[in-house]
């Protein structure tokens, strides 16, 4: 019986192949196009336009002069679409209600990924589908670190097993996992003993409830900084010619005369309160978990087809997993999988998959934060010292007999006090209406057309944004009757930043520019471009990282925003004229992530990021005191220990 599983897998797995070469060789890009698009991303000077000509260009389409494409959503695969679209010569322009990755997008897991469980099920419930999703998001995930080296890189994650048939399961589904990659495999998975994987992992536990570990198997996957990633795909899609605007809330859609097809949409701009109306032979709803409140737009009486499920994240310290090494936990005691992930200097650790309500800021509640710490304390080496006291933080202690003071070490275990921040994201799985049994929930995406004229993407997951954008572009065209220029180039388009980048780039910045920076008497001093800023804005803006460390030397604006984080004041003014950051929120929360590693951190610079954005926007006193509010009451959803004030597993808030 095993021997007939594994043999309709390995057939599986070789169909699965056969379709994936046959997609490719289907999709090769057009050489002349590809350099085209290339040579406007990777010039010198490339800068997206100003938010005011982004405006007047989608103002200024008509019903005689329509755009191609409208996309609604500046989440990931919102952002593709207006990406994919432009490079193919379309005319295009996309609104967001907020900011570029302001919901679902910037809240991720982090990881760009095949889908392990994926493979699971495949094997196990001989599911070709899911077989085929794990092709697919393999390739795509070796696709997006390619298109964005700054911004993405292969992380290894470790498996804890506990007993040898653990050992041997894990490790026969990750070499498979290796095998299904194929030429796209990041770094082949291996075993290592229990000794080696403490040395790779010195906080993991070698017992865990009663069990002693029989070593780890440890996979690559990829990492991200997601809403950076996202934002540099808005930026490149305005350079190859998109118009994108933030703030820019769909208030209805446009129907021809006869009512039978959608030609637009009414838009308002939500900084100006001023409407507008654009016009689009096809309209691409790409708003993630309120694409069902956009279908309502033209028709009241559609079937839902979102089906939200929430994850949710906690930050904490450093010291809690080593540089560059995760730890996933495939299982807890509730079914779910728990990772422990080194990001951006701190450790994210989190969970997946609870049923939740759509709501524009979703919250974490306190017994989801309690669930994570306690699911990470059984795998973290937490024990008591021979003396009683345990092992971790220092204290002195004196000895009455001896007259002495030796040194105690406590580590308790993971702290609620010890939560830098928390925070939840929806992820909008999607139900294909055009599938015969609908009640199934889809991990893939769907695109779907239940309104002439109105092409809805959504489902998937941040891996697999630009095919997703590919196939909905597709529809559009098919819908629309549109004329691009060349087909789909996006599979090997670096985004902004991308082109020319080395992981070294860093040293440059160190060696030829100083953070110049005022003292408290407004003296202008230099300060020196140290590694961990250097490495920093190389990481954050790729090769462009040259133009924020110039204002940083230039205009005085070198400080740190906040003390053990490598942020920069010039990131404030960088942003503002480069990158569409028109609030605070959007800088503390998407241009920089110190709102997700250090929600108390994020409180304190606020007061020096609203002042450089007042100077860049010309904000007057009263908008900057309501930049202010609105960023406390942002932060304020971001659960850290100083403000998880909770009374029988809810915030209350005070």
């Amino acid at each position: 019986m095993a021997t007939w599983h594994l043999r309709r897998a390995a057939a599986s797995v070789a169909a699965a192949s056969a379709v994936a070469a046959a997609s490719a060789s289907a999709s090769d890009p057009s050489p002349a196009a590809l350099e085209a698009a290339r040579q406007r991303v990777a010039q010198p000077g490339a800068a997206p336009p100003p938010r005011a000509a982004q405006r007047a260009a989608l103002a200024g389409s008509t019903p005689a002069e329509p755009l191609d494409v409208l996309v609604v959503g500046g989440g990931a695969t919102g952002c593709g679409v207006a990406l994919d679209a432009a490079t193919r010569g379309l005319r295009v322009g996309l609104v967001e209600r907020e900011d570029f990755s302001s919901g679902t997008s910037s809240r991720s897991t982090k990881l760009i990924h095949g889908g392990v469980r994926y493979l699971e099920k495949a094997v196990f419930s001989l599911d070709y589908g899911q077989l085929k999703l794990v092709f697919h998001a393999l390739k795509e995930r070796k696709q997006v670190i390619e298109n964005a080296p700054h911004l993405c890189h292969a992380l290894p994650c470790m498996t804890p097993c506990f007993s040898w048939f653990e050992v041997v399961y894990y490790w026969f589904g990750l070499k498979l996992y290796d095998v299904v990659a194929g030429r796209r495999l990041l770094h082949l998975s291996r075993y290592y003993s229990v000794d080696e994987s403490v040395e790779l992992f010195p906080t993991l536990a070698r017992n865990s409830n009663h069990r002693s570990l029989r070593g780890t198997v440890v996979y690559y996957d990829g990492q991200m900084n997601d809403s950076r990633l996202n934002v540099g795909l808005a930026c490149t899609a305005s350079v190859v010619g998109a118009a994108i605007l933030n703030y820019a809330e769909v208030v209805s859609l446009i129907k021809n005369e006869t009512g039978e097809r959608i030609i637009g949409a009414r838009i308002r701009d939500m900084l100006t309160g001023e409407e507008f109306d654009a016009f689009a032979k096809v309209v691409v709803n790409a708003a993630g978990p309120f694409c069902d409140s956009v279908r309502k737009m033209a028709n009241n009486n559609v079937v839902p087809m979102i089906c939200p499920s929430s994850g949710v994240h906690i930050v904490l310290p450093d010291y809690y997993s080593p540089e560059g090494m995760g730890l996933i936990v495939p299982k807890t005691k509730d079914g779910r999988v728990v990772f422990m992930l080194p990001w951006l200097g701190r450790t994210v650790a989190g969970t997946t998959d609870s049923n939740t309500a759509i709501t524009m800021l979703p919250e974490p509640h306190e017994d989801e934060i309690q669930f994570i710490l306690d699911a990470i304390s059984d795998y973290l080496n937490v024990q008591s010292s021979p003396s009683g006291y345990l092992f971790g933080s220092v204290y002195p202690i004196m000895d009455p007999t001896h007259d002495r003071c030796f040194i105690a070490f406590s580590l308790s275990q993971v702290r609620r006090s010890d939560v830098l921040s928390a925070w939840s994201g929806i992820r909008p799985l999607a139900m294909d209406l055009s599938a015969k049994n609908t009640e199934s929930i889809s991990r893939d995406h769907v695109v779907f057309e239940d309104y002439p004229g109105l092409i809805t993407i959504t489902g998937g997951k941040w891996t697999t944004y630009r095919s997703m954008a590919a196939d909905a572009v597709n529809t559009a065209i098919r819908s629309g009757n549109l004329k691009p220029a060349n087909g789909c180039v996006t599979d090997h388009l670096h985004i902004l930043g991308g082109y020319g980048w080395d992981p070294a780039s860093f040293t440059v910045l160190a060696q030829n520019y100083k953070r110049m920076k005022k003292t408290n008497g407004g003296k202008v001093i230099p300060g020196t471009m140290d590694s961990a800023v250097s490495k920093h804005l190389s990481h954050a803006y790729g090769t462009l990282a040259a133009r924020v460390a110039a204002i940083a030397q230039n205009e005085g604006l070198g400080k740190r925003l906040a003390h053990g984080y490598p942020f920069l004041e010039a990131e404030v003014a960088y942003c503002a004229r480069f990158e569409y950051c028109e609030s605070a929120v959007d800088f503390v929360a998407r241009r920089c992530r110190l709102a997700f590693l250090d929600t108390d951190a994020a409180g304190r610079a606020l007061p020096r990021i609203i002042e450089i954005l007042a100077l860049e926007h010309k904000w007057d006193k009263g908008r900057q005191k309501l930049e202010l509010q609105k960023g406390k009451e942002f932060l304020e959803t971001f659960k850290s220990s100083k403000n998880a004030q909770f009374r029988d597993g809810k915030h209350t808030g005070q």
